[in-house]
């Protein structure tokens, strides 16, 4: 991933915080057929430094998976900047459209698990996170067991030994300050929330950072 150093985010702890916070992500691997990609929840260990989650069985991503280096991909919040937001505009007119996003970039080994007690684990794992702060919080103890025990049959686990972690944030560091609140400010007014809520992380990163450049 390109990587310029005024977006990237390179304090461990902040880089552990996005990896915990990391949703659906898209693992990528590559056999001599090609790429191959499976979209998929995953959760982080980091005591275990790995990502864990799992795929139907009927998925051939472990028979297209090479030999196990693998890249997974979490994408964060993602806007179209204006340049029309810019108030530099109206003094030389030398802005251009851009996008402002967050990502980060995960590779490692892969390790395919099939071992029923890991797989319930991890289950129990994710379906606690996502879960959690519901009214009436779904467990997989509400499921029959009979049930389950063939979910969980269903399914194969995945494991990504983290090797390396790359986390971007282009959040118009690049800009003038004055530039940078005309994007708040138009990212804020617009009528989509992911936009709205891009224009509350600026803002608190703009808060705490001072120019943030």
């Amino acid at each position: 991933m390109y990587l310029p150093d005024m977006f990237a985010v390179t304090d461990a702890h902040e880089v552990d915080a996005v990896l915990q916070n990391a949703r659906l992500g898209c693992l990528v691997t590559r056999d001599a057929a090609g790429f191959f990609g499976t979209h998929l929840p995953m959760i982080f260990d980091a005591e275990r430094r790995s990502l864990m989650g799992h795929i139907s069985r009927a998925n051939q991503h472990p028979d297209r998976s090479g030999d196990d280096e693998a890249l997974v991909i979490f994408q964060g919040l993602d806007a179209y900047v204006s340049p029309s937001w810019y108030p530099s505009k109206q003094e030389h007119g030398k802005v251009v459209p851009t996008w402002n996003y967050e990502v980060a970039h995960v590779t490692g080994k892969l390790n395919w698990r099939d071992d029923p007690e890991w797989l319930r684990e991890q289950l129990a794992k994710l379906t606690a996170r996502f879960e959690s702060g519901r009214p009436e919080p779904w467990a997989m103890s509400d499921a029959p067991e009979d049930y389950l025990a063939r979910q969980i049959a269903g399914v194969i686990g995945v494991e990504l030994d983290v090797r390396e972690v790359r986390v971007k944030r282009k959040l118009s560091q690049n800009r003038v300050p004055r530039d940078r609140e005309g994007v708040i400010a138009g990212l804020h007014n617009s009528s989509v929330s992911a936009d709205q809520m891009l224009a509350v992380v600026m803002a608190e990163r703009s808060a705490g950072q001072g120019n943030g450049g």
